[in-house]
């Protein structure tokens, strides 16, 4: 962790806080204190990055054992306790080892004593209902497995939430009550029209009568004394969304939109999370023991907002974390990423600098500006003395207000003007973690490079991106290609070798077939150029040699498709099929241009397998294949999706480190150094536009066109089944506000006249921008360093 202190002079409390050994040694390294009151109301510690927030929440599990050998403990599931559960198993597996020693011994822990995990209780937090314990994809199973096993505790000491057993009958099933999957909670109040409702409102009854028992079960073990828990984008704690009472208990309940959004790919999309309800432990289940440790850990920019309400928040119930505040030993162990929203820190941190750099005044000016709906050049010192981050730049600064407005007012025209700009004679090399972020990222920046015949684009897709195909989506392929798998027409096509695989022109004209059923409006026709890659795709996968073969194959593939439940782990034939169906969709994207197949390019790294916790990247299977395509292509201009990490180790942020690796090992073979990155983020997380460089305009024409193009190309996705939290719908409409939001503020800060009396149509006709990061390769090493620093543990 980073050693440079920031000012303490704000840390004075009404009361003391306790701090255990382990985190007297976190504060010690860190730059930050404990608590900035009044503002933050809950203590936190802050890490440099991810591994190092997960071995800190196993230190101070580890130590909390040592003094409760015969505790009660709650942990969370998902991709949130990742190197949590790693470093546990970690120090647990070499506790005797000479520099595991060593290292315990500096955080405090009594090496004498190897904490004996038999002893414990476990309460598991939640479960989704009415979902089987027995899926993979249950929070049951993952219990059993990372933590009854994976810890070595006493199953008969754990209280598990299996709805295999909750209010069923001994001949009863889960399936028998909710055949459809869907749980009526009116039955809670109504009468029953008919025996099956009946036999659902008994169940109802004795699952209510089992989540008191659950209560009264944890009160009787003296409450929860260690919890560790996530927060998600609503800032629910376990299922506690936003708005629950504090005073709540285990329950069976509803969650809200963006809960469901954020559990979709865990449980085969927002179809069946939609009809999901929740049994939870409630805040007060938490809060009961006033003894209780009970940490939120949060990593990463993006959970930035919701951890800063959290933090900073009076008790409010649309804030579930404040409900920790009456604990003693609440806290936030967060990452640096996370806390970039948490005021009194970050002004202690700039209060350091004896300068603030361009950017940072930039960021301030344009956001009191925003906030105020104030032209840039309208404004005062009063406006900034009004903003903390505002007066604290008036005393940074050289030179005057004006002139400090007018340097901001200019860098942001100059950034529009080189959106404007269309190069020419470029060879593009536009690369994506999956095949709908270029699209979703800069799409307008893309279509006005098209239309210079002189420049060539190639599209390099990292990943197969078969977890966001849906199973029905699969079976509707299936359904198209057996209408016409003993067609005459496909006949033909046979008899011509047309499905080859070494027939690429034929693969170009799938894509014809589609797009010419497109510009006709003819179903049939878009059909048949689906059904000629699906089949394509069977004979790959499946080495099928003829067409009879394939129709038993899609008998089997349609018992597969309808018999699965939703969010299982597919089988590697499964995941291939599915994924080359999103790569057939992104060959229909670029076909709109005229680019052909052998333009795109599907890499299908091998780190991504869908696992919850999956492998780092290698340098065979990963960075040498982008190698092999950098020196056939000689790209001049590399786009690059600049995500940071948001909760963990994600696709995006991988992706980012195999190109940055990959790059440097080209340029260092062929010293073609001419290169430039172009950044961009999507829907996932945005530049301020401090950060850009390329602020590029988008019409309405163009936001149309990329509506018109996703629906048309991405048939998987038409239906969002796996959306953002932030907008129910497809990504293009999430794309398009997020492009309108980003306008808006420009706007605001360069006012409507700008636009409205500008000398371009263009301009004129903008309506969204796009930001793009623009770095050469050094600057690129250099961030991508940074990002590698904040994930990995690279002490």
């Amino acid at each position: 962790m980073a050693t440079k202190r920031t000012s303490k002079s704000k840390l004075t409390t009404a009361k003391p806080i306790n701090l255990s050994k382990v985190e007297k040694a976190a504060i010690k390294a860190s730059r930050y204190g404990i608590l900035y009151p009044p503002t933050e109301k809950i203590p936190t510690l802050i890490v440099d990055h991810f591994p190092m927030l997960g071995q800190l929440t196993a230190l101070r599990f580890l130590e909390w054992i040592q003094a409760n050998p015969e505790g009660v403990m709650s942990l969370p599931t998902g991709k949130t306790p990742e190197y949590f559960i790693k470093w546990v198993q970690n120090y647990l597996g070499n506790w005797n080892k000479k520099e595991v020693r060593k290292d315990l011994d500096q955080w405090g822990l009594d090496t004498k004593r190897k904490p004996d995990m038999r002893g414990l209780h476990f309460v598991q937090i939640d479960e989704f209902y009415p979902i089987s314990a027995a899926q993979t994809n249950s929070f049951t199973f993952y219990v059993k497995r990372f933590y009854l096993k994976g810890f070595g505790l006493d199953p008969r000491k754990a209280l598990l939430i299996d709805a295999d057993r909750i209010g069923l009958t001994r001949s009863q099933t889960l399936n028998d009550i909710w055949p459809d999957k869907q749980v009526d909670l009116t039955l809670r109040y109504r009468v029953a029209r008919c025996p099956l409702e009946q036999r659902q409102k008994d169940t109802l009854e004795r699952l209510d009568q089992w989540c008191m028992t659950y209560e009264d079960q944890i009160r009787d073990l003296g409450g929860i004394g260690f919890f560790l828990g996530g927060i998600g984008p609503d800032g629910h704690i376990g299922f506690n969304i936003s708005g629950s009472d504090h005073f709540s208990t285990t329950r069976l309940c509803p969650i809200n939109y963006p809960t469901q959004a954020a559990a979709a790919a865990d449980l085969g999309g927002i179809e069946i999370a939609r009809k999901c309800l929740v049994i939870t432990i409630g805040l007060k289940t938490i809060t009961a023991n006033p003894d209780c440790t009970a940490i939120i850990s949060a990593a990463g920019q993006a959970k930035a907002g919701v951890v800063a309400r959290a933090i900073q928040s009076p008790v409010d119930v649309s804030v579930p974390a404040s409900a920790l505040q009456k604990l003693p030993n609440a806290r936030f162990y967060i990452t640096t990423g996370a806390a970039d929203q948490l005021t009194e820190r970050c002004l202690s941190r700039l209060n350091q600098q004896a300068k603030w750099d361009d950017e940072c005044q930039e960021k301030i000016l344009l956001n009191i500006a925003d906030h105020k709906a104030k032209p840039l050049l309208q404004l005062t010192s009063r406006d900034l003395q009004s903003d903390p981050f505002g007066k604290t730049l008036l005393t940074k600064t050289d030179g005057t207000l004006k002139q400090t407005t007018q340097q901001v007012y200019r860098s942001v025209v100059s950034k529009i003007e080189r959106g404007m700009q269309v190069l020419e004679s470029k060879r593009f090399l536009h690369t994506e973690p999956h095949h709908d972020d270029v699209m979703l990222g800069y799409f307008a920046q893309v279509v006005r490079h098209f239309r210079r015949a002189s420049n060539q684009h190639y599209f390099m897709t990292a990943t197969s991106g078969f977890t966001s195909v849906t199973n029905q989506f699969m079976l509707e392929q299936v359904r198209t290609l057996q209408q016409f798998l003993m067609t005459p027409e496909f006949d033909n096509l046979t008899g011509e070798q047309y499905f080859r695989a070494e027939n690429l022109t034929a693969r170009d004209r799938d894509v014809w077939q589609y797009l010419d059923g497109i510009a006709a409006t003819s179903p049939d026709m878009k059909a048949q150029g689906c059904a000629r890659r699906f089949l394509r795709n069977v004979y790959t996968v499946y080495g099928d040699k003829d067409r009879v073969k394939v129709a038993k194959r899609l008998e089997q593939l349609a018992d597969y498709f309808t018999s699965v439940y939703p969010g299982k782990h597919d089988t590697k034939d499964i995941q291939r099929l599915k994924g080359m169906c999103r790569e057939w969709e992104v060959e229909c994207l670029w076909g709109y241009y005229g680019w052909g197949c052998s333009n795109v390019q599907h890499l299908r790294l091998g780190f991504y397998t869908g696992d919850i916790f999956t492998r780092q990247p290698t340098l065979a299977c990963d960075v040498m294949p982008i190698v092999k395509q950098l020196e056939a292509i000689r790209p001049d201009i590399i786009t690059v999706a600049f995500d940071p990490e948001a909760s963990g180790p994600d696709t995006h942020y991988k992706v980012l480190q195999v190109f940055a690796e990959a790059l440097r090992f080209y340029q260092e073979k062929t010293g073609h150094w001419d290169i430039q990155i172009w950044g961009y983020r999507n829907v996932w997380y945005r530049f301020d536009p401090s950060e850009a460089d390329i602020i590029v305009p988008v019409s309405l024409n163009m936001l149309s066109v990329m509506e018109e193009a996703f629906n048309n190309s991405f048939l998987s996705q038409r239906n969002a089944s796996f959306p953002s939290y932030e907008h129910e719908g497809p990504f293009c409409e999430l794309a398009q506000k997020i492009q309108v939001e980003q306008y808006a503020k420009i706007k605001r800060c360069l006012g409507r006249d700008w636009f409205h009396n500008h000398t371009s149509p263009l301009i004129r006709a903008t309506r969204g921008f796009v930001f793009l990061k623009e770095m050469n390769p050094d600057e690129f090493y250099e961030s991508c360093r940074r990002l590698r620093h904040s994930i990995e543990d690279v002490s």
